[in-house]
This record gives structure tokens, sequence and C-alpha cells, in this order.
């Protein structure tokens, strides 16, 4: 079973990148140490689980056909710092370079779950001070332990619905459907996201021909 709560905020242009065939979509994994970053990915690229990993930093490139359209997806497979001073933070260099993000906790593991929170107030706050914006996909794993869970699925919920982001709870380890419908709910939403600021945008510069032209009659 998948748990999914979609963003409240569902852009209207469906435009989408012009006629180009093969979209690229950048996506950066966050997360706890332990809490099956990895497997996620890996499931998503690959179908399989593997349960072990090292401390291993890894961007992976894995294209896909999506609605007859070539989608590569870059996943950035984060490590989380150490220090806990610096668990929450996001660099400028990831910041800049992911299109969207999915932040992931284990139900089992509540210091997972708090990290999440104070990573998306990271996101949002420093994403607002660029003016710009991404989406977020918050990803609740292993749900195949519920005997182990100390996080309900409505405070994932909650914290989703309050920060506007997606909201899935998923276990890497027993199903492939879930992962991928994590992945391609956040495509989707990069690609409104882009549409969205392709329309702003060009209002941005109509809007400065049509004041260009009526200044210009003031003055006559």
């Amino acid at each position: 079973m998948v748990v999914q709560v979609k963003s409240r905020i569902r852009y209207s242009s469906k435009t989408m990148e012009g006629n180009q065939q093969k979209v690229e979509a950048n996506v950066l994994l966050l997360g706890a140490e332990n809490v099956g970053k990895s497997a996620l990915t890996v499931r998503f690229l690959t179908r399989r689980f593997i349960g072990e990993y090292g401390d291993i930093e890894s961007i992976y490139s894995h294209t896909d056909k999506i609605d007859g359209r070539d989608i590569c997806f870059n996943i950035w497979d984060s490590l989380c710092p150490q220090d806990e001073e610096k668990s929450g933070h996001i660099n400028d260099r990831q910041l800049q370079w992911a299109d969207g993000f999915i932040l992931v906790y284990s139900i089992c593991d509540r210091a997972s779950f708090n990290l999440v929170q104070r990573q998306v107030k990271c996101i949002r706050q420093l994403k607002q001070k660029a003016a710009s914006a991404a989406p977020i996909i918050i990803v609740g794993n292993k749900r195949d332990l519920q005997h182990r869970r100390t996080v309900s699925s409505e405070e994932g919920r909650l914290l989703a619905l309050s920060a506007d982001c997606g909201f899935f709870e998923v276990s890497a380890a027993e199903t492939y459907h879930g992962v991928l419908m994590v992945f391609h709910e956040l495509l989707e939403l990069i690609r409104e996201a882009r549409a969205l600021k392709k329309g702003t945008a060009g209002f941005k510069g109509i809007v400065r021909s049509m004041s260009a032209v009526f200044g210009r009659k003031r003055t006559e």
C-alpha cells in the first residue's frame, strides 16, 4: 500500500518545455543516514531492492520514456553531514543544481522526521531569498516496518500540507510501484513549475513592452 498526498497547489499551465524531445530533471535526495535514500534511488533505477550501502554520495543518470518523451533523471543521492548543527543545512551548490527535492525519513526514526522538518524550512527560506521555487516531495520510507513505527502517517501528511509539499509513504523494500510514483510525481511538479516560470517571464516581458509604449506616448 502506498499513502500519497499531493501538493495542494497545482499549476494551471500545462505547457511543457517547448518542442524538445528530451527533458532533464535534477533531483536531490536529502535525509538522515539509514532512512533508505540509496535504496529508494536504486529501486527506481533498477527495480531491485538492495538493503545495505556504504557512505557514498553519488549522482546517477537514468533515462525513461514518459508520455512519448525521453526524460533524463539526474539523481543526487546526498550524504547527511555528521555535524548535527549542519545536518539540516542545504549548501548553495545543491540548491542551485536541484530542480526538485525528495526528502526522506524513516517512519521508525523520529529524529529523521525532525530533520526533514528542518530541511523543508531551510529550502523554503533559501528559495524565497532567491525569488525562485522548486517542488518538494516528502517520503516516509520503511512502511513495511509498521510494528516499529514512531511517526504516524497523519504527522507526515500534516507536515506536507503545512509546507505545500507532496507526500508519500512507501516501502522501498517491498514495492517498486510506490517508488516510481514518487519520482514521476516530482517530475510532473518540476514540469509545471517550469511552465509557470516561463509564463511569468513572458507576462513580465509583455508588461515591459506595454510600459515602454505608453511611456513614450506620455512624453510625446
